[in-house]
């Protein structure tokens, strides 16, 4: 039997590099020794207990990896090979050394993209593009609220809401983060430490453009505020809770203007949704990363050994864009 390093969750939530026993290939997986993981607030919800990884993928966390193909199963289709330069979706298991990989979830880099770039964007990418067109249908001219705008997952969300030609209003609480918030092309930045969200919503609307889609990973109060003011047959689609798990909603404006509330998670797909939405970022969101147009932003590139560390920066909110793991 063959092991390797991967990180588990010991006592008092600590985060231990350690032995575990290497995975064994199928007929329709890969194994990818990883290079480069993705850091996300679902890992630090793992690592408290509260977000346990679905049945059958490894219990240590990991959503997203970037590394190279060295072994193949017998079903694996003959455009992928043992050497592949590749980035893929986990249900769990990508702070390690190695991880199995069933062939529709992985997308090869594009040359000239580093392993670090690459492993900030499956998870984040296929969120983004789940809750905006999959969900919520963005098209030309929207308006869009992405929140939380200096959060890894925003800094993919608003440039890939902007080269889909849609306006973008988003929330920060850190002024300092403000110009590189508008970097990404935030059209509209709200700090919600001195300025209302919901006012900002209703000026909109008054001004003949309101918001038509919410991708929403705070909710909590500002929800039921801001909702009143979306535009007629919009959706609010709630992805997480940071900001609260409780709102004061309004019915009339829900009933009057046809508006959707929708619950969105990722994570809980089929694996048969998700390798749908592997093929579609491949197919119409890798073009735009392959010539530069999109790029994930990592701001800080933490061995792996050393992820409780990377975690503390997501939990004190010093991170502008993503933390990316790396085996060295």
């Amino acid at each position: 039997m063959s092991y390797m390093k991967a990180i588990l969750v010991g006592e008092n939530e600590s985060l231990v590099w350690t032995d575990v026993e290497m995975p064994q290939v199928s007929e329709e997986d890969v194994l990818v020794k990883i290079h480069a993981a993705g850091v996300n607030r679902a890992d630090i919800l793992q690592r408290q207990g509260k977000y346990p990884s679905p049945a059958g993928c490894p219990p240590w966390p990991g959503l997203e990896i970037a590394g190279e193909i060295v072994e193949k199963g017998k079903s694996v289709p003959e455009d992928i090979n043992i050497g592949d330069r590749v980035c893929a979706l986990l249900g769990g298991g990508g702070y390690a050394q190695y991880a199995l990989v069933k062939h529709d979830m992985l997308i090869k880099i594009p040359d000239g993209v580093s392993y670090e770039t690459a492993a900030a964007f499956p998870e984040a990418y296929a969120t983004s593009y789940l809750n905006l067109f999959i969900e919520a249908d963005l098209s030309e001219g929207d308006f869009v609220y992405i929140a939380a705008g200096a959060s890894g997952l925003a800094t993919a969300a608003i440039p890939m809401a902007k080269v889909h030609g849609a306006k973008v209003i988003t929330s920060i609480i850190d002024e300092s983060k403000k110009e590189y918030v508008r970097s990404l092309g935030a059209d509209i930045i709200v700090n919600t430490e001195r300025e209302s969200l919901s006012d900002a919503f209703r000026t909109l609307e008054e001004a003949g453009t309101p918001v038509r889609i919410a991708m929403d990973c705070l909710s909590g109060a500002s929800l039921g505020e801001c909702l009143p003011y979306m535009a007629r047959g919009g959706y609010w689609v709630v992805i997480s809770t940071l900001a609260g798990i409780e709102t004061n909603l309004l019915l009339r404006p829900l009933l009057t203007k046809g508006l959707h509330v929708v619950g969105s998670m990722l994570r809980n797909r089929t694996p048969e949704t998700k390798a749908a939405i592997m093929k579609e970022l491949s197919e119409r969101i890798m073009p735009y990363l392959a010539s530069g147009d999109l790029k994930p932003y990592v701001c800080e590139v933490v061995p792996m050994q050393e992820a409780r560390r990377a975690h503390t920066l997501l939990e004190e909110s010093k991170s502008v864009g993503k933390v990316v793991l790396i085996n060295k």
